[in-house]
């Protein structure tokens, strides 16, 4: 049996990235492809009890205790539901994984994307996607549209403008530094045209 293909979507809050992972679920599974659509931090119970601390507003938590939250998180999805999926030939959406934490603790809490990229490597256990769709918006579209949304901002949404614009910066060296992995998508495009080009992006993967 074919392994699963693991494909991660990226990017800043409100780049849409929610809406494309169900977009994309529709069409594999419409060409046939056994598909599963997973989020972080979530996923599976524990991962799902460690999101709502996290995204607490109420809650203090520190810049590295968060990071290894977040890792914990992402080791429980991995063990209990990822590579079992891939392992049966499933492959897994995944809304956010690794690049979130590089982006997010390594460069907008300012602890170091090698330091994050270790304790997650540790996490997963070397798990990497086999390709990423980073939907690219300006960090200022992103807050607009997420305060849209109508939901109370959660405790990371509730960051400062530098924040969010180390978050955006990081995320593009990011998808310089492996760009065969990594492919950037204009988030600012219609959702149509959104989902076009990353069916375009994981073409030869399915």
């Amino acid at each position: 049996m074919a392994r699963g293909r693991l494909i991660t979507i990226e990017g800043i809050d409100g780049a849409g990235k929610t809406t494309l992972a169900r977009s994309l679920l529709t069409e594999l599974r419409a060409r046939g492809i056994e598909t599963r659509s997973l989020r972080e931090p979530g996923g599976v119970r524990a991962a799902e009890l460690i999101r709502d601390l996290v995204k607490d507003p109420e809650l203090q938590i520190g810049a590295r205790a968060e990071a290894l939250l977040y890792a914990a998180a992402r080791a429980q999805l991995v063990e209990e539901a990822i590579a079992p999926l891939l392992a049966d030939g499933i492959s897994v959406l995944l809304d956010r994984f690794v690049d979130s934490s590089l982006a997010y603790q390594g460069a907008g809490r300012k602890l170091g994307v090698e330091p994050v990229r270790a304790i997650n490597e540790f996490a997963t256990g070397s798990l990497a996607p086999d390709r990423t769709l980073l939907l690219s918006l300006e960090p200022v579209l992103g807050r607009t549209r997420s305060s849209e949304r109508g939901a109370p901002p959660d405790r990371l949404e509730l960051e400062h403008e530098e924040f969010f614009t180390r978050i955006s910066a990081a995320y593009a060296e990011l998808a310089a530094a492996e760009p065969e992995r990594v492919r950037t998508i204009d988030a600012a495009q219609p959702p149509d045209v959104v989902l076009a080009a990353a069916l375009a992006a994981i073409d030869d993967l399915i």
